[in-house]
Protein backbone atom coordinates (compact mmCIF):
# COMPACT_ATOMS: atom_id res chain seq x y z
CA UNK A 1 0.00 0.00 0.00
CA UNK A 2 1.26 3.54 -0.70
CA UNK A 3 0.68 5.73 2.36
CA UNK A 4 1.25 9.35 1.18
CA UNK A 5 2.73 12.25 3.64
CA UNK A 6 2.46 16.07 2.92
CA UNK A 7 3.59 18.90 4.84
CA UNK A 8 3.51 22.76 4.65
CA UNK A 9 5.17 25.17 7.06
CA UNK A 10 2.53 28.21 8.11
CA UNK A 11 -1.06 27.92 8.08
CA UNK A 12 -1.73 30.05 4.75
CA UNK A 13 0.33 27.74 2.56
CA UNK A 14 -2.25 25.27 0.41
CA UNK A 15 -1.90 21.59 0.61
CA UNK A 16 -3.78 20.80 -2.54
CA UNK A 17 -0.16 20.28 -4.80
CA UNK A 18 1.03 18.32 -2.88
CA UNK A 19 -2.45 16.15 -2.34
CA UNK A 20 -3.26 15.96 -6.08
CA UNK A 21 0.42 15.14 -6.35
CA UNK A 22 0.44 12.32 -3.63
CA UNK A 23 -3.26 11.00 -5.30
CA UNK A 24 -1.93 10.83 -9.12
CA UNK A 25 0.88 8.43 -7.35
CA UNK A 26 -2.00 6.01 -6.19
CA UNK A 27 -1.76 6.80 -2.56
CA UNK A 28 -4.32 5.55 -0.47
CA UNK A 29 -4.29 7.03 2.71
CA UNK A 30 -2.68 10.57 3.30
CA UNK A 31 -1.57 11.92 6.54
CA UNK A 32 -0.93 15.85 6.68
CA UNK A 33 1.06 18.04 9.10
CA UNK A 34 -0.43 21.68 8.07
CA UNK A 35 1.48 24.68 9.62
CA UNK A 36 4.57 22.87 10.67
CA UNK A 37 7.98 23.35 10.31
CA UNK A 38 10.27 20.33 8.92
CA UNK A 39 12.61 21.23 11.76
CA UNK A 40 10.07 20.80 14.69
CA UNK A 41 10.22 17.59 16.66
CA UNK A 42 6.65 16.58 17.27
CA UNK A 43 4.95 16.37 13.73
CA UNK A 44 1.55 14.06 14.06
CA UNK A 45 0.75 13.16 10.82
CA UNK A 46 4.29 12.13 10.42
CA UNK A 47 3.95 10.14 13.35
CA UNK A 48 0.71 8.43 12.11
CA UNK A 49 2.22 8.04 8.48
CA UNK A 50 5.20 6.18 10.07
CA UNK A 51 3.03 4.06 12.46
CA UNK A 52 0.35 3.35 9.19
CA UNK A 53 3.25 1.96 6.98
CA UNK A 54 5.06 -1.55 7.64
CA UNK A 55 6.09 -4.65 5.60
CA UNK A 56 5.62 -4.48 1.81
CA UNK A 57 4.44 -0.71 2.06
CA UNK A 58 5.64 2.91 0.31
CA UNK A 59 5.94 6.18 2.05
CA UNK A 60 5.63 8.83 -0.35
CA UNK A 61 6.43 12.37 -0.48
CA UNK A 62 5.93 14.98 -2.83
CA UNK A 63 9.52 16.53 -2.23
CA UNK A 64 12.13 14.99 0.32
CA UNK A 65 12.02 18.42 2.34
CA UNK A 66 8.18 17.71 3.13
CA UNK A 67 9.90 14.60 5.38
CA UNK A 68 12.42 16.93 6.83
CA UNK A 69 15.41 19.54 6.42
CA UNK A 70 18.65 17.98 7.84
CA UNK A 71 19.75 15.24 5.38
CA UNK A 72 20.87 13.50 8.66
CA UNK A 73 17.63 13.04 9.64
CA UNK A 74 16.28 11.99 6.05
CA UNK A 75 18.90 9.24 5.87
CA UNK A 76 18.42 8.14 8.95
CA UNK A 77 14.68 7.78 8.38
CA UNK A 78 14.81 6.22 5.33
CA UNK A 79 17.04 3.68 6.67
CA UNK A 80 14.64 2.84 9.27
CA UNK A 81 11.56 2.30 6.86
CA UNK A 82 14.19 0.36 4.80
CA UNK A 83 15.08 -1.81 7.89
CA UNK A 84 11.35 -2.71 8.35
CA UNK A 85 10.76 -3.98 5.00
CA UNK A 86 8.78 -0.11 4.04
CA UNK A 87 10.02 1.70 1.00
CA UNK A 88 10.65 5.16 0.27
CA UNK A 89 9.09 7.37 -2.73
CA UNK A 90 10.05 10.88 -3.30
CA UNK A 91 7.93 12.15 -6.57
CA UNK A 92 9.43 15.55 -7.26
CA UNK A 93 13.34 13.69 -7.27
CA UNK A 94 12.70 10.78 -8.40
CA UNK A 95 14.11 8.74 -5.61
CA UNK A 96 12.35 4.87 -5.27
CA UNK A 97 13.99 2.52 -2.89
CA UNK A 98 11.69 -0.28 -3.80
CA UNK A 99 14.07 -0.45 -7.26
CA UNK A 100 17.75 -0.48 -7.39
CA UNK A 101 18.10 3.06 -9.14
CA UNK A 102 16.26 4.80 -5.94
CA UNK A 103 18.47 2.63 -3.75
CA UNK A 104 21.60 3.55 -5.75
CA UNK A 105 20.79 7.45 -5.58
CA UNK A 106 19.70 6.70 -1.55
CA UNK A 107 22.75 5.11 -1.05
CA UNK A 108 24.93 8.04 -2.58
CA UNK A 109 22.92 10.29 -0.28
CA UNK A 110 24.04 8.98 2.67
CA UNK A 111 27.79 8.48 1.61
CA UNK A 112 27.72 12.55 1.01
CA UNK A 113 25.91 13.09 4.37
CA UNK A 114 28.88 10.79 5.97
CA UNK A 115 31.27 12.82 4.15
CA UNK A 116 29.64 16.41 5.09
CA UNK A 117 29.59 14.78 9.07
CA UNK A 118 33.41 13.91 8.33
CA UNK A 119 34.11 17.28 7.11
CA UNK A 120 32.29 19.24 10.01
CA UNK A 121 34.37 16.71 12.60
CA UNK A 122 37.36 17.96 10.82
CA UNK A 123 36.85 21.54 10.89
CA UNK A 124 36.02 21.38 14.40
CA UNK A 125 39.05 19.54 15.51
CA UNK A 126 41.33 21.68 13.46
CA UNK A 127 39.78 24.63 15.21
CA UNK A 128 40.14 23.53 18.59
CA UNK A 129 43.90 22.98 17.45
CA UNK A 130 43.74 26.26 16.23
CA UNK A 131 42.34 27.47 19.79
CA UNK A 132 44.72 25.52 21.62
CA UNK A 133 47.95 27.10 20.04
CA UNK A 134 47.01 30.74 20.70
CA UNK A 135 46.51 30.05 24.58
CA UNK A 136 42.64 29.60 24.55
CA UNK A 137 40.93 27.24 26.71
CA UNK A 138 38.74 24.76 24.97
CA UNK A 139 36.03 22.79 26.11
CA UNK A 140 33.76 23.44 29.06
CA UNK A 141 34.84 26.48 31.32
CA UNK A 142 36.76 26.10 34.37
CA UNK A 143 34.97 25.49 37.38
CA UNK A 144 37.75 27.46 39.52
CA UNK A 145 40.20 30.58 38.92
CA UNK A 146 43.28 30.72 38.68
CA UNK A 147 43.09 32.92 41.92
CA UNK A 148 40.57 30.13 43.73
CA UNK A 149 43.00 27.66 42.79
CA UNK A 150 45.78 29.30 44.68
CA UNK A 151 44.29 30.32 47.70
CA UNK A 152 42.94 26.28 47.84
CA UNK A 153 46.69 25.28 47.62
CA UNK A 154 47.97 27.97 50.10
CA UNK A 155 44.87 26.83 52.36
CA UNK A 156 46.56 22.89 52.37
CA UNK A 157 49.48 23.99 52.35
CA UNK A 158 49.31 25.49 55.65
CA UNK A 159 47.68 22.30 56.77
CA UNK A 160 44.77 24.37 58.32
CA UNK A 161 42.22 23.23 56.22
CA UNK A 162 41.22 19.51 54.36
CA UNK A 163 40.14 18.92 50.54
CA UNK A 164 36.82 18.54 51.66
CA UNK A 165 36.84 21.76 53.74
CA UNK A 166 38.23 23.79 51.12
CA UNK A 167 36.18 22.53 48.09
CA UNK A 168 33.04 23.26 50.34
CA UNK A 169 34.14 26.57 51.17
CA UNK A 170 34.74 27.36 47.09
CA UNK A 171 31.56 25.52 45.97
CA UNK A 172 33.09 22.44 43.94
CA UNK A 173 33.02 18.70 44.89
CA UNK A 174 36.63 17.58 46.12
CA UNK A 175 37.10 15.93 42.95
CA UNK A 176 36.45 18.94 40.97
CA UNK A 177 39.55 20.95 42.99
CA UNK A 178 41.70 17.78 42.82
CA UNK A 179 41.86 18.33 39.47
CA UNK A 180 42.55 21.93 39.31
CA UNK A 181 45.12 21.31 41.64
CA UNK A 182 46.67 18.94 39.50
CA UNK A 183 46.51 20.94 36.45
CA UNK A 184 46.89 24.49 37.21
CA UNK A 185 48.63 26.95 38.87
Amino acid sequence: MKIGYARVSTDEQILDLQLDALKAAGCEVIHTDPGITGTAIVRPGLTQALAAVGQGDVLVVWRLDRLGRSLGFLIELIDRLGQQGTGFQSLSEAIDTTNAGGRLIFHMMGALAEFERSLIAERTREGMKAAKRRGRHVGRPHALTDEQVIFAKRALANGNETLSGVASVLGVDRSTLRRALRGRA
